[in-house]
C-alpha cells in the first residue's frame, strides 16, 4: 500500500544575495514586499534544498515519487543532483517519479522555483501579487510498482460521474480507474460505494464500470451537502496493492437565459462571492487553519456560491466547499493579457485544473479567461486560444459547463463572449463610472439584445477602508459608508433581474496587488467585506448576511464613524429581522419595521447631544451598540488623503 511522508520542514532557503535562511513549507519569499506596493515585489529564482529519507523499498516492486501540491510559479526539481521535473503553473499539483533517482536512507533535494517575468506561463499581468514560493504542501510517496496512476497531470487516479436527472431518484455513478506498472494488464480493480454513514451501498469490478444508486441522497447546496465516498482498490495476485477514494456528490444541474441557475430541478440563484487565497504577512503560504476560518465566514455570511478567483485553489479548500454546499466556479490564471506564448500553458493548467478537480460536487463549471481583452493585441490567436480551451473543458469533462468574465470595456457584442457556454461581467458602474443606475441600463440592453444568452455578474464592489467615514458618502471616497449604499443598490439590483445566473461580490476580502496605491493604504486592494487580516468585517458584510443568512441577528452600521460634527445624524441598521429598535442614551428612540422597497436597512434620524451619545438597536433578544461623540469640527482623519500621483486603477498604474 501507498505511503506518504510529509517533507515541509527544515528547507534551506537561498535568495540571490542574501545569506540562506532554514525556512518551512508553505513559504513564499514575497509574504511582506508582495504587499506594501510599489509595484516592485521581487521577481526572481530562488532555491529551495533539504536532506531528506527516503524508507527502505524494492526498486523492482515499489515507486517513489515527490508531490508539489503548489510552487509558484515555476519549478525545475533536482534529486540527488540530478535533475528530473520541470513545471510551469504555479496553482497545481505536480509528481515526479525519482524511483532510479534515490536510495534507501539519506538523499538530497534541490528545488529552483522563479516567479520572474516571461511571455509564457499565466498570470503575467493582474491586479494581485504573484507570490513566488514552494507555499503548500511537499510529500514523498511510495506505492507498489502497480498502482492507480500517479503521472497524469498530478490527477488522483480516480474519476467519478454521478448521474442523475431532474425529478429521478435513482442516480448511476460511473468510476473510472487508470492503472499503471508491470502487472496492470491482468490487476483487478475493485470498486466500493460508500454512504455518509459508512454503510456499503454499491459495488463493481473493473476500471471502467457504472454503479445503480437506488434513491440516491441529493448533494443539494446549503440546504443538504450530502457526500457518498468512492473506494476502489487495486488486487494484483490476490493482494490489495494499492487503493484510491474520493467523495463524490450526486446532484443535477442547469442555466437557462429566463430563469437564471437551477440545482436539483429547482430554482437556485447563485449569489456569493470571490475569494482570493492570500493573507496579511503570510502571502499565499496558507495552512488549514487559514482556509477554515475563510469558509466559517463565508457560511457566516450566507453566500451559496464561490468563485474562486483567479486560478487553481487548494484541494483542501474545494474539499471545504463539498462539506459546506457551497456552488464553485473554478477558473485558471488566463487573464488581463493573452501572450501568443503561452498558449501551451492554459492547456496544461486547464487540463490540471480539471484533472485534479474532477471529483468534487461543488464545482459546477470551468472559468476560460478573465477580462482577457484589457490589453491583448492579437485578437485572433486569443479567439481561438479561447475556443481551444472551451473545446478541452468540453472534452475532459463533458458534465459541466463553461464561462468566463468580460471586462467592463469588453462590449456586449464582443466575440469573446459568446465561446463558452454562459458568461459573466466584471462590471464597477457606480465605482470607477458614476451612476449606479448604469447597472441597470447595461444588463437590460444585454438582454434586451442576446434574450437566449445566459448572462451572470462576476465582479463587482467597491473600495473602502474601515477608517474612512462620511455622512455624505459619495463616490470615490473611499468611505465604509459609500460601501454600504453601493451594495444596498447592488443587492435590490439583483432582485429585480432573477435572470443572472450568477453574482459573485469582489471580494471576500481584502487582497495584495502590489501595484495599487488607494485608500491610504498602498499594495492592496480594498474592495474586501473583510480586511486582509480578517480581523474587521465591514458594515457591507451585514447587509449581505441580512440577505443571504437566517442566523437572527442585528448589527448597528457606523460603530467606527465615532466623531460626528452635525447637530443630528442618521444611523443605519442592518437586520434579517422584520422590526428594530434604536435607543439613545438609555431611552427608546423608536421602532421602525422593515421596508419591502428597501429590504433589511433600517435607517433612523437623530439628534446629538454635546459629547458621547450611547446608541443601542435592538430587535427582541438581539442587540448590538456603539457610541457617537458630537464634535465641533469633523474629524480630518476620516478623509482620504490623496497623493497626486495615485491612480484610480492597478492597470493605469500598470
Amino acid at each position: 500500500m501507498r505511503t506518504y511522508t510529509n517533507l515541509n520542514a527544515g528547507w534551506t532557503f537561498t535568495k540571490p544575495g542574501d545569506a540562506p535562511i532554514t525556512v518551512d513549507v508553505p513559504h513564499t519569499w514575497n509574504n511582506l514586499d508582495g504587499q506594501d506596493g510599489g509595484n516592485d515585489y521581487w521577481r526572481g529564482t530562488c532555491a529551495y534544498e533539504r536532506r531528506f529519507t527516503v524508507p527502505a523499498f524494492d526498486p523492482k516492486r515499489q515507486v517513489v515519487y515527490l508531490e508539489f501540491e503548489g510552487v509558484n510559479a515555476t519549478a525545475d526539481v533536482e534529486v540527488n543532483g540530478i535533475a528530473c521535473c520541470h513545471h510551469d503553473g504555479g496553482y497545481s499539483t505536480f509528481r515526479t517519479n525519482v524511483t532510479e533517482l534515490v536510495k534507501p536512507g539519506d538523499n538530497g533535494l534541490l528545488v529552483h522555483v522563479d516567479n520572474s517575468k516571461n511571455d509564457r506561463v499565466y498570470p503575467q499581468k493582474a491586479d494581485f501579487t504573484f507570490y513566488g514560493g514552494i507555499y503548500r504542501d511537499v510529500k514523498l510517496l511510495v506505492a507498489d510498482a502497480t498502482h492507480f496512476s500517479l503521472d497524469y497531470h498530478g490527477g488522483p487516479g480516480i474519476a467519478v460521474t454521478p448521474k442523475i436527472s431532474d425529478g429521478e431518484k435513482d442516480a448511476d455513478v460511473r468510476v473510472q480507474t487508470w492503472v499503471d506498472g508491470p502487472d496492470a494488464a491482468s490487476a483487478e480493480v475493485r470498486v466500493t460505494l460508500v454512504d455518509a454513514s459508512g454503510a456499503t451501498v454499491g459495488t463493481a469490478t473493473g476500471t471502467d464500470v457504472t454503479v445503480a444508486l437506488p434513491d440516491a441522497h441529493r448533494w443539494d447546496g446549503l440546504d443538504d451537502p450530502y457526500l457518498y465516498t468512492a473506494k476502489a482498490q487495486l488486487v494484483v495476485a490476490g493482494s490489495v496493492v494499492d487503493e484510491v477514494s474520493c467523495r463524490f456528490g450526486v446532484r443535477s444541474f442547469s442555466y437557462d437565459a429566463k430563469g437564471g441557475f437551477f440545482l436539483n430541478g429547482r430554482s437556485y440563484p447563485l449569489r456569493g462571492v470571490c475569494r482570493h487565497q492570500d493573507r496579511k504577512a503570510l502571502g499565499n503560504a496558507l495552512t488549514e487553519k487559514e482556509h477554515r476560518e475563510d469558509m466559517a465566514l463565508v457560511r457566516e455570511i450566507g453566500a451559496n456560491t464561490l468563485r474562486l478567483a483567479h486560478y487553481q485553489q487548494a484541494q483542501f479548500f474545494y474539499d471545504l466547499c463539498d462539506e459546506a454546499g457551497i456552488v464553485v466556479w473554478a477558473e485558471i490564471p488566463y487573464i488581463s493579457e493573452h501572450m501568443p506564448n503561452g498558449r501551451e500553458n492554459t492547456i496544461s493548467q486547464m487540463t490540471e485544473l480539471i484533472t485534479q478537480s474532477y471529483n468534487h460536487p461543488s464545482i459546477v463549471c470551468w472559468g476560460v479567461s478573465n477580462e482577457i481583452t484589457i490589453s491583448t493585441k492579437d485578437k485572433a490567436d486569443m479567439l481561438d486560444n479561447h475556443r481551444v480551451l472551451d473545446e478541452l473543458c468540453h472534452k475532459l469533462d463533458p458534465t459541466r459547463f463553461t464561462t468566463l468574465a468580460c471586462y467592463a470595456m469588453c462590449g456586449p457584442f464582443n466575440k469573446s463572449a459568446f465561446v463558452t457556454d454562459v458568461v459573466s461581467w466584471n462590471l464597477y458602474l457606480g465605482w470607477y463610472v458614476p451612476g449606479l443606475f448604469l447597472n441597470d441600463l447595461w444588463f437590460g440592453f444585454f438582454h434586451l439584445v442576446h434574450p437566449n444568452r445566459v448572462i451572470g455578474m462576476s465582479e463587482y464592489g467597491c473600495e473602502a477602508m474601515p477608517n474612512l467615514h462620511s455622512s455624505r458618502p459619495r463616490r470615490n471616497d473611499h468611505t465604509e459608508e459609500y460601501q454600504c449604499v453601493y451594495h444596498e443598490y447592488m443587492l435590490k439590483f439583483f432582485a429585480k433581474h432573477p435572470y443572472l445566473w450568477a453574482t459573485h461580490v469582489w471580494n471576500m476580502f481584502d487582497f495584495a496587488a502590489d501595484a495599487r496605491d488607494q485608500g491610504g493604504e498602498p499594495g492592496m486592494n480594498h474592495k474586501g467585506l473583510i480586511t486582509f487580516d480578517r480581523k474587521t468585517k465591514k458594515d457591507s458584510f451585514y447587509i449581505y448576511k441580512a440577505w443571504w443568512s437566517s442566523e437572527p441577528f442585528v448589527h448597528l452600521c457606523g460603530k467606527r464613524y465615532v466623531d460626528r460634527a452635525e447637530e443630528a445624524t442618521s444611523v443605519k441598521v442592518y437586520s434579517n429581522q422584520k422590526e428594530v429598535t434604536l435607543f439613545v442614551n438609555g431611552s427608546k428612540l423608536e421602532t421602525r419595521r422593515e421596508d419591502p422597497k428597501n429590504p433589511h436597512v433600517f435607517t433612523f434620524f437623530l439628534p446629538l447631544k454635546k459629547g458621547e451619545n450611547s446608541i443601542e438597536v435592538t430587535s427582541g433578544q438581539l442587540s448590538d451598540s456603539g457610541t457617537i461623540r458630537r464634535v465641533d469640527t469633523p474629524n480630518p482623519d476620516y478623509v482620504l488623503q490623496k497623493k497626486s500621483t495615485q491612480k484610480s486603477n492597478w492597470a493605469d498604474n500598470e
